[in-house]
């Protein structure tokens, strides 16, 4: 440990801290942004040591206020605090920045790092990841604080009862994902979100006045938002009125906007955009810590006193969780059936009724569109799993998402499952990451599936961290017919199965829907996309078929002949019933046919060989595989003596059925195809 510079104070000593630990960490690193941290690291003192609760030694404590680094590339501010604080990082951690294997990579990482509440680094997506985990709050504290009927007792049972705080940028301030997240918040007077806005007006390019010049305070009051403005981003007592006054506000979120300096203490490079995303420079950094009153030549220096200082603030936590574990206790005793809904939702567990409660298909007198099947079987889930919360970006009716059995989540009425995400798929992506990251629910949400790609980057960052997240996909293809081709998806179902770890699944019918759904629910460590089509589709009688339904196989046989097939059909979705029909007349052409469903790649594909082998012998060449999107993927199945009937073009604006005939999706064109690649028999 080091000795401490005359003269300065131990706040100041503390503040300097996270500033040097920053610019030495990216000096060593020769990479990363010092800027920032350095612009921050006052109110991220004041923040972590006199207000947030939080306790380093039980990370995980569920009434912890939440912390997000929206900016994360300002990721060695979080990185010093957390080593700081106690969380498990050491000063080698910090001296390992950005390299191999290190605790403490280029951006923060949910899951990689103790005390990183999720992933940060694209812009905008961790100031929607705090809206989502503060509608997680305030949800959950709607289902389970009671009030203390007890006699002569004031207090009550608020067992759910923490703040969500978050630090962004000018960056965040663009990205059209925060707009979005703060307009809905707003909306719901989420009065327990803060967010610390770094107004230091430098991005990459140089001053935000080439390309920014609103004024974000008018913008965030029109969203009713509570703006507190900070003249002096380094004034310790300034920030601290202004935490206190954003906590005591119960109608809406607080934004506190505070002016800082980017580089602060830098001579040459503070307030410019050299100091964004470059190492300072050695003799630049050795100016600045003389500037700052610290000792030039010393690298990763933690002055005498600071680490015991910073130690010492967490010991509120601890204490306030003590306290919380008291109450718990108390909570159980007094309300035991909610206390065991509560510990079931928090360790994300479930009885078995649920599975028991999901329709039965078989009997079905008539098709049924398998987003119309969705809806029944997450309307029968849910009534018996409570965390089963969502919604859609304003297509509820098509998409077939509303819970019938709950009420709506909005202001004041936080109880409510049916969440009214708006138009706002970007936003509910990332809102979905941040309720999910939150613990004790299991989002969903859905549009249609064209509107995917305005998710890609929050569907992306939930299988980065593994959440199990469940995303509803409707109107699946060319299908949709008359809207035409800014509406008919094509190449979205590929676009999905290119991310890893996430499970993408479309059905073939109703019963196969509720395959999928039980698949998602049970799926623990990765986000599911269902997707649906709006067609109705038949009701496959699997009764006269070989094999039950084996989705969670990822594809199975459902037809098959009696000895080796000389042909194999394969297809997903609304595409399978149309392979049965068409391997009906194939084989009254005396031609041996195998038709395999294959809802999931990604499931199949983690099967083992044999398995995969039995689907798919080897030895025939002759595949045919049939599906309304884009071909690209299915060769790997279909090898070099099979085809593939796809859509490589835009759809157009004609009824469903019409689309469909025309792009070759029909049982004679599918005949025509097998028999090509047989050699052209008849």
């Amino acid at each position: 440990m080091n000795e401490r510079p005359a003269g300065l104070e131990i706040d100041t000593q503390c503040v300097n801290t996270i500033r040097t630990l920053s610019m030495d960490a990216i000096q060593k690193a020769n990479s990363g942004h010092p800027g920032a941290p350095m612009g921050l690291a006052a109110a991220a003192y004041v923040l972590w040591t006199r207000f947030l609760k939080h306790n380093p030694q039980n990370p995980d404590w569920h009434d912890r206020d939440r912390f997000v680094l929206s900016g994360g590339h300002a990721s060695m501010l979080l990185y010093s605090l957390l080593y700081l604080t106690g969380y498990g990082l050491t000063l080698d951690d910090i001296k390992n920045f950005r390299q191999w294997g290190s605790k403490t990579p280029g951006h923060p990482e949910f899951g990689h790092t103790t005390g990183v509440e999720t992933t940060t680094g694209p812009l905008g997506q961790g100031f929607t990841n705090a809206v989502g985990m503060a509608m997680a709050e305030r949800h959950l504290a709607g289902l389970f604080n009671q009030p203390n009927n007890q006699p002569n007792s004031q207090a009550g049972h608020d067992i759910v009862n923490h703040n969500t705080f978050m630090m962004c940028g000018d960056g965040d301030m663009m990205e059209g994902i925060t707009s979005e997240a703060a307009s809905l918040a707003g909306h719901l007077g989420l009065s327990k979100l803060i967010c610390l806005y770094d107004d230091n007006r430098i991005s990459i390019e140089g001053s935000t006045d080439i390309a920014f010049t609103e004024d974000v305070t008018l913008r965030f009051q029109a969203y009713n938002w509570q703006v507190i403005t900070v003249e002096d981003g380094n004034n310790l007592d300034e920030i601290s009125h202004a935490i206190d006054a954003a906590i005591k506000e119960t109608d809406k979120p607080s934004l506190i906007k505070l002016r800082t300096h980017i580089a602060f203490g830098s001579p040459n490079k503070q307030d410019t955009a050299d100091a964004h995303g470059a190492p300072l420079g050695e003799e630049e950094i050795k100016l600045t810590k003389a500037c700052l009153g610290c000792l030039p030549d010393e690298q990763f220096c933690v002055p005498e006193g600071v680490l015991d200082h910073f130690h010492n603030s967490t010991q509120k936590g601890a204490e306030a969780e003590e306290k919380w574990n008291s109450l718990l206790d108390a909570y159980k005793k007094q309300f035991p059936e909610l206390a065991e809904q509560w510990t079931s939702m928090m360790n994300g567990s479930y009885n078995d009724q649920w599975e028991a409660a999901l329709p039965d298909f078989s009997d079905s007198k008539g098709p049924i569109a398998t987003r119309s099947a969705s809806g029944t079987v997450l309307n029968a889930a849910a009534g018996k799993i409570p965390s089963l919360i969502g919604g859609s970006a304003d297509l509820a009716p098509s998409n077939k998402t509303f819970l019938n059995g709950s009420s709506e989540f909005q202001k004041d009425s936080y109880s409510g499952r049916n969440i009214r995400f708006g138009v706002r798929e970007h936003a509910m992506g990332g809102i979905l990451n941040g309720m999910c990251l939150h613990k004790g629910l299991r989002p969903f949400g859905g549009t249609f599936l064209v509107f995917a790609d305005y998710m890609r980057p929050s569907i992306r960052l939930a299988a980065l961290m593994n959440q199990p997240i469940i995303y509803v996909f409707t109107h699946d293809s060319v299908a949709v017919g008359e809207d035409g081709p800014t509406h008919q998806p094509v190449e979205h179902l590929t676009s999905l199965r290119m991310i890893p770890d996430l499970t993408v699944i479309r059905p073939a019918d109703a019963t196969e829907t509720a395959a999928a759904w039980r698949h998602a629910i049970k799926s623990t460590d990765t986000p599911t996309a269902l997707i649906l089509s709006r067609q109705k589709l038949p009701v496959i009688d699997r009764s006269q078929y070989p094999s039950s339904n084996l989705l969670e196989n990822g594809a199975y046989v459902l037809l098959d002949s009696d000895g080796t097939p000389d042909v194999i059909l394969m297809a997903s979705g609304s595409e399978v019933s149309i392979s049965l029909e068409a391997a009906e007349k194939l084989v009254k052409k005396d031609v041996a046919v195998r038709v395999v469903s294959m809802p999931s790649w990604e499931l199949f594909d983690k099967m083992p060989q044999d398995y995969k082998d039995k689907i798919l012998p080897p030895g025939v060449k002759a595949r045919v595989a049939v599906e309304a999107g884009l071909p690209l993927g299915w060769e790997k199945y279909t090898g070099d003596g099979g085809t593939i009937i796809g859509i490589s073009t835009f759809g157009a604006s004609a009824p469903g059925a019409t689309v469909l005939k025309n792009f070759g999706f029909t049982v004679d064109n599918i005949v025509e195809t097998a028999l090509k690649i047989l050699g052209g028999r008849e």
